[in-house]
């Protein structure tokens, strides 16, 4: 590494520097104007141009960063079979090297257009930009995808990549849906880097961009495949069912590339590292939850509004344990085996009921992780009298369902706030105590375990449903027999 930095990597650096300044002149020039304006049906002839110089520059710009050989394997389908390419597993920003083949549009944030060079390189492949600040961003992206998906091939191919961040390619996540909206026919695309050192890995945890730059251009040859699979057409089913449909193709994806397939996404990662005061153990049960209430169609990121409703109807039945159906009825959702499954979660002694104010702190927690007091506010409101106070026993069952564990002492937690030893403390108690000590659940809920910085080496001993211990303490320990039906 040491003798490629200092001659390798400068000579690198520096020819692909000039290759992207020498690709700018062309984009600057056939950029001018709007380029949200139609295409014509048949592109002119000195944009064909461009697009053979411009892919030219950027095979040398790749070739000249040490990809030498790019195996192609299947053919690209034209637009008017496949308005919309799926590529996966999305892991680096070298998985450009796809796009500038192909030159297909992307989906990008509208930030990007404004980075020097780079920018105007982005913006002659037609991308569509996703604006952060708009609030309406999501769905105008949305329809924008669909008008040029039901174009009949008069855009450009929209080149997506249906995970929506960067994994390490050992499995595939939850795809998500926008690609598969319109309804119209896809193209899987599989990526794959059979190298011996794999420097071309950038996710949410390792090497950041600049050194995974570094890494890779000082390595002498970095191989890369590139496998464009059979179109793929949506059934009827699959067209009335974006989430089935995407499912399916990332099945016919994963079989390509021989990997397995989970249901999580980025946001879990998200949930479990989430900074808030209640940071969720190794164990947690709730990233499990929060799959599965993605799987009743029921998305958090729009619940957190409906979190009163809910917490006001819990609240007015005290705690009174209800069945499947009329578990189904609070949620607005039909019975399901994947309600099920949700429901097993806090059936606590299997007797075929649940307490709905768990479902509402689980929601908060899966809602707002960050927001510890609100959660715990919340929680207080449904579990208090009309004074306000919980004894230790509604704190003990408010704390599991946050953390989502099966086992948890709360005797000295509540101690500690308890400075009066009345038996009963507020909201206002656990604040003040939470503000002195912002540490309290490493130091009083599990001071032995240490929160991990990255993903444990060992996974948790399997639990009754394969991921996550039940919320009840009764249900832990070892030999137990599982006694609900559980998701593997």
């Amino acid at each position: 590494m040491a003798f490629m930095t200092l001659t390798l990597f400068p000579i690198r650096l520096l020819l692909v520097l000039i290759a992207m300044l020498l690709a700018w002149p062309f984009t600057f020039f056939a950029t001018l104007g709007s380029s949200e304006r139609e295409p014509e049906p048949s592109p002119a002839s000195w944009r064909k141009v461009v697009d053979v110089l411009l892919k030219a520059i950027m095979r040398t710009m790749w070739f000249a960063g040490g990809f030498h050989w790019v195996v192609v394997k299947g053919q690209q389908a034209p637009p008017s079979e496949a308005a919309i390419l799926t590529l996966a597993p999305h892991s680096s920003y070298f998985d450009a090297i796809a796009v500038t083949m192909t030159m297909s549009s992307i989906v990008m944030k509208a930030e990007s257009r404004n980075i020097p060079i780079w920018g105007t390189l982005i913006k002659y492949i037609r991308p569509v930009f996703v604006s952060r600040s708009d609030q309406d961003s999501r769905r105008k992206t949305v329809e924008e995808i669909r008008r040029r998906a039901q174009s009949n091939g008069k855009w450009p191919q929209i080149m997506i990549f249906p995970e929506g961040t960067c994994t390490n390619r050992t499995c595939l996540i939850t795809f998500k849906p926008g690609a598969f909206i319109p309804g119209v026919p896809v193209q899987p695309v599989v990526l794959r880097y059979p190298n011996k050192l794999d420097t071309i890995t950038w996710t949410w945890q390792g090497p950041g961009a600049l050194k995974i730059l570094w890494l890779t251009l000082c390595q002498f040859h970095n191989r890369v495949e590139i496998e464009f699979l059979p179109v793929y057409s949506p059934s009827d089913e699959e067209k009335k069912d974006p989430a089935l449909y995407a499912s399916n193709v990332r099945r016919v994806m994963a079989e390509a590339l021989g990997v397995s397939v989970t249901d999580y996404t980025y946001d879990d990662c998200q949930l479990a590292l989430a900074e808030g005061q209640l940071r969720l153990p190794a164990d947690t049960c709730l990233l499990e939850f929060a799959r599965l209430v993605r799987g009743l169609g029921l998305k958090p990121e729009t619940l957190e509004k409906d979190l009163d409703k809910y917490s006001n109807r819990a609240q007015t039945q005290g705690g009174r344990r209800v069945g499947l159906p009329e578990f189904a009825e609070y949620l607005g959702v039909p019975v399901s085996d994947t309600l099920q499954d949700l429901f097993s979660l806090f059936d606590e002694s299997g007797d075929g009921t649940a307490d709905p104010r768990e479902y509402v702190v689980a929601l908060s927690v899966v809602c707002r992780p960050a927001r510890t007091l609100d959660t715990i506010q919340l929680a207080f409101r449904m579990y208090g009298s009309q004074d306000g106070c919980v004894d230790e026993g509604a704190l003990s069952s408010i704390l599991k369902t946050a953390l989502g564990v099966a086992e948890l002492t709360v005797t000295d937690l509540f101690r500690a706030i308890d400075e009066e030893e009345t038996g009963r403390i507020t909201f206002a108690d656990f604040r003040r105590f939470a503000e002195a000590f912002p540490d309290f659940a490493e130091d009083y809920l599990y001071p032995d375990q240490t929160r991990p910085e990255s993903c444990p080496q060992t996974p948790p001993a399997p639990a009754p449903n394969g991921f996550c211990a039940d919320f009840s303490p009764e249900n832990s320990g070892i030999g137990r027999k599982p006694f609900r039906k559980k998701l593997d």
